[in-house]
């Protein structure tokens, strides 16, 4: 019985763990490695892709070949050695000289050789390029040396480049005899050389300490950052200043046609942001697009605004204040008639002008309902993806930085390039780092919330 609530609070727990906590464990596993393009793999599958890399001894043999094929896929291989010995050479059956006699021969073509060993037929040159990627995946054994298809003309006898020795945990070089040991996902050498690929290896607080320590990571780091502040504010600030002058006319009772002017309004709210954002591209395009058209007639200047970092900045928060101000325009509306009129009144009596009733009564009463909203829209911004993407792509690209940072780019979207489209590899583990970053600042933004809202709440009651 005790447990009966469990029930219900049960599915949404489990949405919780699956949807939320597991995630943001899983980033923070991956900030703490190296993951990333070069380091996916696991150590033991990288030992295995380098354990089958070959190369070709000073006294290996080359032979000229031809290929035999079974119905069932498998391959022989008839090998012509430098002095003219011919030879049959198998995975199973290994290195053998050819025996005149045998009686596995079929009828010999016009260079020779047997049509067919037994169930296997000979392959034409033509036949050889299509199975050529089969064919270069067999390895013949032969004692300490393997023999593999080079090319159409020649297979070679090589040997195994590394070998791994466990105790030691190191990779052996056997051409040059040079050991490699791990370090920091990587079998390095004692001059630095690093083997590629390398793994997925913990590197504890190192993403974390690149944003501040690394000066051509810092650098990009932290001017997107100052950015996405800024726009975050701006957008916020913008929004609610548009949407209020809005709702401050069309709450005036002498407004003439008020509703239609209302329903004109909120019609960016109406249309779906990624389609808004993208139409703002065409108009602002800046050989055809209408407003550059308009402004070129009026200056005779057309705005660059995707090539200009400061005016690509300004036509993201022109874009952005398009999409938000209908909201706040239905917010501040709504807070506006819910002020009692009376004070009003009062302060006309008491002499106030319109600026002094807006300054000591609607602000601060609009404040009370409006604040949170405002914060939330400065969250909301902090990672607004969608209007940089679309508008900008984080463009135009910062100069001489290593990371793809770009004038325009704020955290968010600075993390998906550094995770999957950065032009210089994936870096999971750093884009991770930086998602925990936004992750405590919103953090620290929704306690800020809860602290001021309170305080408002309590400056109401005793209005």
């Amino acid at each position: 019985r005790q447990l009966y609530p469990a029930r219900w609070l049960a599915p949404g727990l489990l949405l919780m763990l699956v949807i939320v906590v597991y995630p943001a464990g899983y980033t923070v596993s991956i900030a703490l490695t190296n993951s990333g393009d070069g380091h996916l793999l696991s150590k033991a599958q990288v030992i295995a892709q380098l354990e089958q890399q070959y190369y070709v001894p000073a006294d290996g043999a080359n032979y000229a070949w031809r290929a035999y094929r079974a119905p069932d896929g498998r391959y022989l291989l008839w090998l012509m050695d430098e002095r003219g010995n011919p030879f049959l050479a198998g995975p199973e059956a290994g290195l053998k000289p050819v025996q005149s006699g045998d009686p596995r021969f079929g009828p010999r073509d016009a260079d020779g050789l047997p049509q067919n060993i037994d169930e296997y037929v000979q392959l034409s040159r033509i036949e050889s390029v299509k199975y050529l990627s089969e064919l270069q995946h067999l390895t013949i054994v032969t004692g300490e040396h393997t023999i593999r298809i080079a090319s159409l003309d020649s297979a070679q006898q090589a040997q195994r480049r590394y070998r791994y020795d466990p105790k030691r945990d190191v990779l052996i070089d056997n051409q040059s005899g040079v050991l490699y040991s791990p370090q920091e996902g990587a079998f390095t050498a004692p001059d630095g050389t690093a083997l590629s690929p390398g793994f997925a290896a913990m590197v504890g607080l190192r993403n974390f300490g690149r944003m501040f320590t690394d000066t051509q990571i810092r650098a990009p780091f932290l001017r997107v950052f100052t950015w996405t502040v800024a726009f975050a504010a701006f957008s916020a600030l913008l929004t609610f200043g548009l949407g209020l002058a809005l709702a401050l006319v069309l709450n005036d009772r002498d407004l003439p046609l008020k509703g239609v002017f209302r329903s004109l309004a909120i019609i960016p709210y109406t249309i779906p942001g990624f389609i808004s954002a993208l139409v703002w591209v065409g108009l602002l395009n800046p050989y055809y697009g209408p407003v550059n058209l308009a402004i070129l007639r009026l200056t005779g200047v057309s705005p660059q605004w995707f090539s200009h970092p400061t005016l690509a900045k300004a036509a993201t928060l022109i874009v952005n204040t398009w999409l938000g101000y209908p909201y706040m325009l239905l917010v501040s509306l709504g807070a506006l008639q819910s002020i009692p009129s009376d004070l009003y009144e009062v302060a006309q009596i008491d002499g106030a002008n319109r600026w002094q009733q807006f300054r000591a009564i609607t602000l601060p009463l609009l404040l009370v309902s409006v604040a949170p909203l405002l914060i939330g829209c400065f969250a909301f911004n902090f990672n607004n993806f969608t209007i940089i993407d679309l508008v900008t792509e984080g463009g135009p690209p910062m100069v001489g930085g290593l990371t793809p940072a770009g004038h325009t780019d704020i955290l968010i979207s600075y993390t998906y390039r550094l995770a999957f489209a950065g032009g210089r590899g994936a870096e999971y583990g750093f884009a991770s780092a930086i998602s925990i970053l936004i992750f405590a600042i919103v953090a620290a933004i929704t306690l800020f919330n809860f602290r001021y809202t309170r305080a408002l709440e309590e400056v109401s009651e005793n209005v």
